[in-house]
């Protein structure tokens, strides 16, 4: 399945589904890039001081000092980023840190083209230049993208997002007696659904916007309700809505009930 790119926080699928994405900030960004840039550091120290034990116990000759510490900057800043994008399908340590993922542009996963592109323009705009490069360019553009990531065609996608707290109105006290006598007719599905968002959303508004769009749906759903109790619109609608849910659920185990007596009697013939 191909993907479109229409603009900068959207994804168009094959299917014409667009698809939201959030790039990881720069700051973030910066900071899982930063953790990255110590371990590669830690782990080239980590080599150099071996290599020093090494001599001065005699093991080792100053020609071959110089070779290897060649072959442990290839190893700490070149082939230790690759194998661990290519091991974790675009993550390392800095990015579980912030939660992100190098991924294509279209949203795609990575191969090894696009992490050798990036782990080879990483030496030089992170380590030679301890990240200057890569701070100027992730400033200057949108998904803040290093210039590793503008010539592979890669980006950091965010994945670890806020879990959603499950919103379930609680009918007011003030309702309790109304609830036993009201009748709600079926309301159209966008008038529900708007309520639904109200709701979910209400302690996040200002006192003034809460209040409006509250009377107005209200209104909007009086002639559904009967009687109308007086109440503020706020309380009304989650009354409405605790009713409604409760008379769908029990529709839905009726439902059931009568299919399980069903599929029991054709059974039994």
């Amino acid at each position: 399945m191909s993907a479109e790119i229409t603009d900068e926080q959207e994804i168009l699928s094959g299917e014409a589904v667009a698809i939201d994405v959030q790039p990881v900030g720069f700051v973030l960004r910066a900071a899982g890039a930063l953790i990255d840039m110590l371990i590669g550091f830690a782990v080239f120290i980590a080599f150099m001081l071996l290599q020093t034990w090494l001599m001065s116990q005699g093991l080792m000759d100053e020609h071959l000092f110089r070779i290897l510490t060649i072959w442990a900057s290839v190893l700490s800043f070149l082939v230790l980023p690759i194998t661990i994008e290519m091991a974790t399908r675009g993550r390392s340590v800095g990015k579980l840190a912030v939660g992100g993922r190098i991924v294509r542009l279209d949203g795609g996963a990575i191969t090894f083209r696009h992490t050798f592109i990036r782990a080879l323009l990483g030496v030089l705009e992170i380590y030679l230049t301890l990240g200057g490069i890569a701070v100027i360019t992730g400033a200057l553009t949108a998904r803040s993208q290093r210039l590793g990531d503008l010539v592979a065609g890669t980006y950091s996608q965010r994945v670890r997002t806020p879990r959603l707290q499950p919103h379930v109105p609680i009918l007011p006290p003030s309702l309790a007696g109304w609830a036993s006598i009201a009748d709600v007719a079926r309301m159209p599905d966008r008038l529900a659904r708007r309520i639904s968002q109200f709701l979910a959303n209400a302690e996040r508004l200002s006192p003034a916007a809460r209040v409006s769009v509250g009377r107005d749906l209200a209104a909007e759903a009086a002639p559904f309700v009967s009687p109308l109790p007086e109440v503020s619109p706020e309380e009304l609608l989650r009354g409405i809505t605790v009713l409604r849910r409760q008379r769908e659920q029990r529709a839905l185990v009726l439902a059931d009930d009568r299919a399980e007596r069903l599929s029991g009697q054709r059974i039994r013939v």
